[in-house]
């Protein structure tokens, strides 16, 4: 796998519900709206197809955890054609 993401590796797989545990961390520390769960299914989709995941975790164009980006509702895809 081509390793372009600055500043990935390894350490971005997350064992099963870490993503949930970071989710509710980064709410309680910094209160924003999360998106109702069919928006967030819709996004995640569209990451999970993305050539620009990668390590199935992580978007290439700005590092974040797209599980997390995809369920705030605020946020939008990142990528210079934003896909959602």
């Amino acid at each position: 796998m081509s390793h372009d993401c600055p500043g990935c590796g390894v350490t971005v797989r997350l064992a099963a519900g870490e993503i949930d545990r970071l989710l509710a961390a980064y709410v309680a520390a910094s209160p924003e709206p999360l998106a109702d769960e069919a928006v967030a299914a819709r996004r995640l989709a569209v990451c999970r197809d993305c050539a620009d995941l990668r390590y199935g975790t992580t978007c290439r164009h700005c590092g974040c955890l797209v599980d997390i980006r995809a369920r705030l509702a605020a946020r939008s895809c990142p990528a210079p054609s934003a896909r959602w």
